[in-house]
C-alpha cells in the first residue's frame, strides 16, 4: 500500500511536533504548519529524511553552529528563515 501525499504530510507534521528537544519542537512545528501543505513529493521526501537526523545536529544546522550536508541545504534555508527569534534575535 502506497502512502498518499496527504497522509505523508500528516505523518511528517506529527514527526515535526514530537521531537527530542523543545527548541526543535518549536522550530519544526512552525515550519511544518507553514510549509508542508505546499511542498511537493520531492521536498517531502527530503524533509522526511531530515527528520531522521539527530535533533542536536538539526539545531546546530538551524542555528548556524555547523553546516548541514549539501543535500539538506535548500530545506534548511527554508527552516532557518522561519526560525528567527528561536535560534537568535
Amino acid at each position: 500500500m502506497t502512502e498518499t501525499i496527504d497522509t505523508k504530510r500528516k505523518r511528517l507534521h506529527m514527526r515535526s511536533i514530537r521531537r527530542g528537544i523543545k527548541e526543535m519542537d518549536l522550530i519544526l512545528t512552525a515550519f511544518a504548519t507553514a510549509e508542508l501543505g505546499t511542498m511537493d513529493q520531492a521536498d517531502l521526501d527530503v524533509y522526511d529524511a531530515l527528520l531522521s537526523e539527530n535533533d542536536h545536529d538539526l539545531y546546530q544546522w538551524v542555528s548556524g553552529i555547523s553546516a548541514e550536508p549539501a543535500h539538506y541545504r535548500a530545506i534548511m534555508e527554508r527552516i532557518r528563515a522561519g526560525a528567527v527569534g528561536v535560534t537568535k534575535p
